[in-house]
């Protein structure tokens, strides 16, 4: 599947955002937070139910980032629609930061879950999702996790008992780059046909390109895309989607040194075509 969609300013501006928090640290996930940017900037804008200034409102929908190295991509959009300061950006990963290299529940508003041991977050969903139909609630679960992170037994074990329950509020959403730490997934735990594990284990399954915008919002207003079973979206994406040296490339999942020449390209990549 290609993934070939020009950014849009909107998209150009959530990773000027992101990179505030790289300029102040020179360090972070880079790869991985660049490829979640589509996929949170519609969920944020076009999806789900929130209250900026009202947190823990109870109708709420909840949103996990189970792969939580790509927490940056979080806190971009959460500064972006008010849960905190635009500021706040800069002291990413820095010493006295609530803004740290993972997800951390009740420091962040808008972070629902600490996560950051992967594989943990899609079980947490299940058990919101379950309690929202046991009280009653509209609220919607979303869980994003990389592919990688797919490797950990846990997932499968929480999939399985999200289709046993019948859970249609809850839906898993995979940021596909098919790179991880140490390589391309193919050469460590292939994954594929991905599609098919998925149905297998009870889910209702999409497949699309995650940094096209529109088809992801015409695709997410469609959930649940069957009734009584979970729904999973398998994004196909870009490791480092809008840096050019950085896309494609597994050396950069983490990076702790960036030098005020690598900030500087940048920068000029992501301004205006």
């Amino acid at each position: 599947m290609k993934n070939e969609m020009i950014m849009d300013e909107r998209s150009r501006y959530l990773r000027k955002l992101i990179l505030q928090g790289w300029e102040g640290a020179r360090k972070g996930h880079i790869g991985s937070v660049l490829s979640l940017v589509e996929i949170l900037r519609v969920l944020y804008d076009d999806i789900m139910n929130y209250r900026p200034q009202e947190p823990l409102w109870p109708d709420r929908d909840r949103f996990i980032l189970s792969k939580a190295h790509g927490c940056l991509a979080l806190y971009a959009i959460l500064a972006d629609k008010g849960f905190i300061g635009i500021d706040e950006l800069k002291t990413y990963s820095l010493d006295g930061s609530r803004l740290v290299a993972a997800c951390e529940y009740n420091t962040v508003p808008g972070v629902e879950v600490t996560t950051g041991a992967l594989g943990h977050g899609l079980p947490i969903g299940v058990g919101m999702a379950l309690a929202a139909r046991i009280q009653k609630r509209p609220s919607r679960v979303y869980v994003v996790m990389g592919d990688g992170e797919l490797n950990e037994g846990s997932v499968w074990e929480a999939a399985l008992y999200s289709a046993h329950h019948k859970l249609s509020n809850l839906t898993a959403i995979i940021d596909y780059n098919k790179l991880q730490i140490a390589g391309p997934n193919e050469e460590i735990i292939g994954l594929e046909p991905l599609k098919e594990k998925w149905a297998s284990f009870g889910f209702a399954v999409e497949e699309i390109d995650g940094h096209d915008v529109d088809t992801l919002k015409k695709t997410l207003k469609r959930l649940p895309f069957s009734k009584g079973k979970p729904s999973v979206v398998i994004c196909h994406t870009i490791k480092g989607k809008g840096i050019d040296f950085v896309e494609n490339d597994y050396k950069w999942h983490w990076k702790n040194s960036l030098d005020d020449e690598t900030v500087s390209r940048m920068k000029s990549l992501l301004e205006e075509e």
